[in-house]
């Protein structure tokens, strides 16, 4: 190993705390060591306490001078408690906590005892902890949910760097295109340095759990009967792929939320083999959601999602994407094609009904599950036409549906479809506010009990993965990893 500066190789402060741990062993002064180094106490002094950074020449008249050598400096044996303590409350002095407190660096003497230390790093943590647990109000998620659209729809829901990720993954597995396997999710699992497993017991609050310390990918024993067994490996991989670390904030929590299901499309649904199949339907002026979902064998949510990604940028078609429960509410949305979504006062279009006469509800009506339901409606922003399906889920029904503006119908199957509807939602009287004729006779002689929604009331689970429950997750993995 070549050193020209050994704080390339090792930390200033570990190395520090080596030499003055071996220094006090062996009974001798600070002085008496910068004496034999032929240096001022001072500099040494500074050597120690992580100050200056060790050159090599250095270290090895140090390393002379206390009969040692300069690995065991380097990578000795570990510190005593007291130096590891110290070196931690260094390190978090350093740090954004204390910045954010005001709190100036101060010297670690040998006056501080070293239960004081330990106050000072558990008083640390702690306030780390609070602050990655912080609840997100529903305004706050509801404000970082509308800056994420905006950076969707600025780049036309299409991100190159996860893309570029998706065909790098799939190239390192020797993947020769097109659909993928079970076997090639597996594949990818061990590329990344993880075995899999499937475990009765999976916290209720997760969807899978990886043990980074051992390698292992824990997924639930149980997949429902619609799911997809590559999907559910992929998700738990993309964060790795991707790098992902603890979310420090609501908004970056959503971010790799939406990062972590676009890396997984893109790899079930890779850019180099569908973009070509997708510009020979435009051709043909058959492009079918139907026929991406069957012929990559993915959800037809998944199909969905993976249109709106590709198709601005390579077919030059702008879209709009809808989620709503069967209550009506809006779940999730994206749009570039200019269609007016309803939205809060904040911009938000999540948790807003969707207007009955959309196609997004008026497909929950329609008797024939098997066959997908298209439809024209005529809004005060122009005519479009949408393609939807019902698809069940753990919170009930929700429908899918994609939609276009009228001129670029063209290119789609459906498109002769006689279902029309008209849409007012930007008056309230269109669906928001039943007919006037039926709430004058029933105002004043209906009652409901409302079923309210549990979290109406309630912040946005706590934690830095919101919802998890972490000491099921700690117990669970406590109780799985290797002996």
């Amino acid at each position: 190993m070549t050193h020209t500066d050994v704080e390339e190789e090792s930390d200033a402060l570990i190395i520090g705390r080596r030499i003055r741990q071996l220094r006090t062993a062996q009974g001798m002064t600070l002085e008496e060591l910068a004496s034999r180094i032929g240096r001022a106490p001072s500099q040494l002094s500074m050597l120690e306490t992580g100050k200056r950074e060790p050159k090599l020449t250095l270290l090895q008249g140090i390393a002379r001078a206390l009969d040692t050598t300069i690995d065991a400096l380097l990578e000795g044996e570990p510190l005593d408690e007291r130096s590891t303590m110290e070196i931690a409350l260094e390190r978090a002095m350093k740090g954004q906590t204390f910045q954010t407190l005001g709190i100036s660096p101060f010297r670690i003497g040998k006056s501080l005892s070293s239960e004081a230390l330990a106050a000072l790093l558990a008083l640390h943590g702690e306030i780390e902890r609070l602050r990655d647990e912080r609840a997100a109000t529903p305004e706050e998620a509801r404000r970082a949910n509308v800056e994420l659209r905006h950076l969707m729809r600025r780049q036309d829901n299409y991100f190159a760097d996860l893309e570029a990720k998706a065909a790098e993954i799939l190239a390192a597995v020797k993947h020769p295109g097109g659909p993928i396997t079970q076997r090639t999710a597996s594949e990818i699992a061990a590329h990344l340095g993880f075995t899999l497993h499937y475990a009765a017991d999976l916290p209720q609050s997760t969807r899978s759990v990886a043990d980074l310390a051992n390698g292992r990918l824990y997924l639930s024993r149980s997949i429902p009967a619609k799911g997809d067994a590559r999907t559910a490996v992929l998700q738990a991989l993309s964060s790795r792929i991707l790098g992902h670390g603890e979310p420090r904030s609501y908004a970056e929590f959503l971010r790799q939320r939406v990062e972590t299901n676009y890396l997984t499309g893109a790899i079930l649904v890779p850019e180099a083999h569908v973009v070509p199949v997708l510009k020979e339907a435009k051709a043909r002026r058959a492009i079918s959601i139907e026929d991406l979902r069957d012929a990559y064998s993915v959800s037809y949510e998944t199909a969905a999602h993976r249109f709106t990604n590709l198709a601005t940028r390579h077919l030059d078609i702008p879209v709009h994407f809808l989620k709503v429960h069967e209550s009506g509410t809006i779940t999730k949305a994206y749009e570039n094609d200019d269609v007016n979504f309803p939205t809060d006062r904040l911009g938000s279009i999540e948790g807003q009904m969707c207007c009955r006469r959309w196609t997004s509800r008026e497909v929950f009506e329609v008797e024939d599950r098997f066959n997908p339901y298209y439809q024209y409606t005529d809004t005060g922003n122009g005519t479009y036409w949408c393609t939807a399906r019902v698809e069940p889920s753990s919170e009930g029904l929700h429908s899918v549906s994609v939609g276009v503006r009228f001129d670029d119908t063209k290119w789609f199957v459906g498109r002769d479809t006689t279902n029309r509807g008209v849409s007012k939602h930007s008056v309230e009287t269109c669906c928001r506010r039943a007919p006037a004729e039926l709430e004058a006779r029933w105002r004043d002689q209906a009652w409901p009990n409302v079923r309210t929604p549990r979290t109406l009331l309630a912040t946005l689970p706590t934690g830095a993965f919101p919802g998890v429950d972490t000491t099921d997750m700690y117990e669970f993995l406590e109780a799985h990893a290797p002996r």
